[in-house]
Formats: C-alpha cells, structure tokens, sequence
C-alpha cells in the first residue's frame, strides 16, 4: 500500500554533467547560457520560424544538449544538428544523418534549462514549484485518486514533482500529457520517485524547480 511522503527533493548541483542510470543529465540556469551554439542551416530555420520569447529557451536547451552530444559523439560541433521530429521531439543528426542513439530531451521553465541524453528513451522535465496552483487546477486529468493521495493536494513540491514525472515520462514515451497517455504511467512512489511500467525515474530540486528524469525502456 502506498503512503503519502515529504517530497523534499535533494538538490542537484548546476552547471556540471551529472550521471544516473545510464544517461547524462545537466541543467543551468538560464541567464547564463547567453551564447549561441553552432547552428546548422535546418536549425536556423527552426529557430527563425519561433516567436521571439522562444528562441532564447530554445537555443539555450540546444547549448546544453550539443554538449551533452560532444561527449559521447566523435563529431566536429558544426556537424551535430539537433532537429525535431514531426510530434516535436528532439532527434540527434550526425553528418546529416539520424542516428538510432542517443537519444535526449530537453526542456525550460522562466530560469532553468535542462537536458539529458541517454542510450534508450528518455525524457527530461522541470516543474517550477510556483506552478503548483495552475498543476493543482488539472491534476484530476493526470493524476488517479490514488496519486493524488500520494502527492498531496496541498504541497507545492510534491505537486511540482509529480508534473514533472509525468511530463518527463510521457516525453519519454513520444507521448502527450494533455491526452489519456498520463493516467497510464501510474507514479507508484514519489521520494524516491517509482513509476509503473519498465521505467526508471529520479527527480531532484533544481532551486525552485522540480527536475525529474524518465528513462523508458532501462536494459537489465
């Protein structure tokens, strides 16, 4: 039977490569990840075709993602594209070509960026704990009666972090977590967080974000 717990996240240090479960995680804050990655003609047509108030998110999560690509790619940083799919999700380009792995995921609250990369699905997600009232307001859609049992309507964390383990996970699955695909990744526990299915999952405080990690289909 599961019980509510304290969703106090450990923090995670920002700025370095961390390593969990096989994948390669890193986030930033966003002020500081000013400089513009090497872009190829494709992702410069991605980018120009943004409204303003996203292409500073989006080349920031680019930045983190390219050097999390460098490290397990021997490719110059001018030949690595990451471009995304039809659904929206990010694939990695090597030379022009898709490669099969790794694979990453990316994403951005108003101060964080974060990415991560791994050899199997992955997804990435920050939920800013000041989000919890608007996560509040449709956690009947994602969340069961139980799961909401075990998060707790009222604290702000837990509330966070069970966004993020869902968004993470459904990012994850090339799913949606606005259709039914949430209410199928039942979140069995949250500190240390277990989803069901063959997934593997960790969140942590990123300051006052929530950062959860998701992998799919953990080999073993």
């Amino acid at each position: 039977m599961t019980t509510a717990v304290d969703a106090v996240f450990r923090p995670i240090a920002a700025g370095r490569v961390h390593r969990w479960g096989g994948a390669r995680l890193i986030v930033a804050p966003a002020r500081e990840l000013r400089r513009v990655p090497p872009l190829s003609p494709a992702e410069r047509r991605v980018l120009g075709a943004l409204p303003a108030w996203r292409q500073a998110e989006w080349t920031a999560g680019r930045l983190l993602a390219k050097r999390l690509v460098g490290e397990v790619v021997s490719a110059p940083a001018d030949g690595v594209e990451i471009l995304p799919r039809d659904d929206g999700s990010p694939r990695v380009l090597v030379g022009g070509r898709p490669v099969p792995a790794p694979h990453v995921s990316i994403s951005h609250t108003a101060g964080y960026v974060a990415a991560a990369l791994a050899p199997e699905p992955v997804g990435v997600d920050l939920c800013a704990f000041a989000s919890a009232d608007a996560v509040r307001r449709v956690a009947d859609h994602f969340l069961s009666p139980e799961e909401l049992t075990l998060v707790g309507g009222e604290r702000p964390a837990a509330l966070a972090g069970a966004w993020a383990l869902k968004e993470a996970a459904v990012k994850a699955d090339r799913s949606g977590v606005f259709g039914a695909a949430p209410r199928g990744i039942p979140i069995l526990g949250l500190r240390p967080p277990v989803l069901g299915g063959r997934r593997r999952a960790m969140v942590w405080r990123a300051d006052d974000a929530a950062l959860a990690l998701v992998l799919a289909h953990p080999g073993g």
